[in-house]
């Protein structure tokens, strides 16, 4: 038998509030066709997908995340950068693997 929507719902309600709420927020990001938090500008980060009112490109957190960095230590590592702004970057990243893939790369020897 699947995961039921029960099943779900009965797990969250033993998480604490703040995990909550972060799960939520992955919900939200998961129904919307939107991405909320990141932007895509021409001139703006070569044109790649950033972190909104930042300079730090999504395929960069995703590479890091990838080396095996936590969120702890990339929220350490950019202190403009809150929990909110990873949960949009992972969303996007997820949703555009291809797009990831080619950025990193394409940027990887940059690191």
């Amino acid at each position: 038998m699947g995961v039921t929507f029960e099943s779900v719902r009965d797990a969250m309600m033993l998480l604490p509030k703040g995990d909550k709420a972060r799960l939520l927020s992955v919900v939200a990001l998961e129904v919307t066709d939107s991405h909320p938090g990141i932007d895509i500008q021409k001139g703006v980060c070569g044109g790649s997908a950033r972190v909104i009112r930042t300079r730090i490109p999504v395929w960069l957190l995703e590479s890091y995340r990838r080396s095996g960095s936590t969120d702890a230590q990339l929220l350490s590592a950019y202190p403009s950068l809150n929990a909110e702004d990873l949960t949009s970057a992972w969303h996007y990243a997820r949703s555009h693997r291809e797009e990831m893939d080619r950025e990193i790369a394409a940027n990887g020897d940059d690191l």
